[in-house]
């Protein structure tokens, strides 16, 4: 069981909701904590099929502005699926931005990891839209932790616990997610520090390559959040302004409404404080 209070459940806790969340998307079904049989087959079908990748050389249509009204912007101090549901229950279908690994789908929810992507995987069929993708063994080829733009893009994914309190959902709700590894800041500048402004600059870019696929898909509701800016190392006030920035210029009208989920526990909050700044 979750301890009270705590943002994450154990690992012990994470690694068996992981198979079990593979289990129910294998089954396409689970009994609901009140004894009800929930029937996700078709769901997890159709999310699959309908999966995208968006290899580095696919060609994202750039977004034209408008005239029309700017969209709601708030920062919240929770987890990217606490701010989906809260979507989902005014009937919408949200987007979320996995933090993902560019190696492992899922990251490391199976041996009980519990960053954000693993918390998306064990909460949801997402694994099972994301295994076996080309993405995965191109980076495991490719050695330089910059990664590349590379994309994988999933509809309607059935979302079917709680990702607080560990609890399977009494109703399970569509979310969308965009799969998308950042460069790993950390690893890069410690074998070659002289890279720092490349680092950047594919931030960047993939901040404006993941929007624009969003776009594309027809979301206007979309969770994101401090991406690349946990083991990956980098930098929240970099990422935060990076975000800001295109949200004033291309995308400025091109969301009704995005929330940045920051899960920051951290006395001088340094992750959520740089999202604060730019869009409080």
């Amino acid at each position: 069981m979750n301890t009270p209070g705590r943002p994450y459940p154990t690992s012990e806790d994470a690694a068996r909701q992981g198979r079990e969340a593979v289990s129910i998307a294998t089954a396409g079904r689970y009994t609901s904590p009140s004894g009800q049989i929930i029937e996700l087959g078709e769901s997890v079908r159709n999310a699959m099929a309908g999966t995208i990748e968006y290899p580095p050389d696919a060609e994202v249509p750039v977004v034209t502005p408008s005239a029309s009204k700017r969209g709601a912007v708030s920062v919240v101090n929770g987890t990217s699926l606490e701010s989906a549901v809260e979507m989902a229950r005014r009937g919408l279908v949200p987007l979320v931005l996995n933090f993902a690994s560019a190696k492992n789908p899922g990251g490391g929810f199976l041996g009980g990891a519990i960053a954000q992507e693993e918390s998306l995987a064990r909460s949801s069929a997402l694994f099972a839209c994301l295994d076996g993708r080309r993405m995965y063994s191109f980076h495991r080829r490719n050695r330089d932790a910059a990664y590349t733009s590379w994309m994988i893009y999933s509809p309607g994914v059935p979302v079917f616990r709680s990702d607080r309190s560990g609890a399977l959902l009494e109703e399970p709700y569509a979310c969308a997610f965009l799969t998308a590894p950042a460069p790993n800041a950390k690893v890069v500048l410690e074998r070659e520090p002289g890279r720092r402004a490349e680092v950047e600059r594919a931030m960047s870019e993939r901040i404006t390559r993941a929007l624009r696929i969003c776009v594309k898909h027809g979301h206007r509701h979309l969770v994101l959040g401090a991406w690349g800016c946990g083991v990956f190392g980098n930098d929240p006030s970099y990422v935060a302004a990076e975000f800001r920035r295109v949200s004033s210029d291309e995308f400025r009208d091109a969301f009704d409404e995005v929330v940045f989920a920051v899960l920051d526990t951290s006395r001088e909050r340094r992750f959520i404080g740089p999202f604060e700044a730019n869009f409080g």
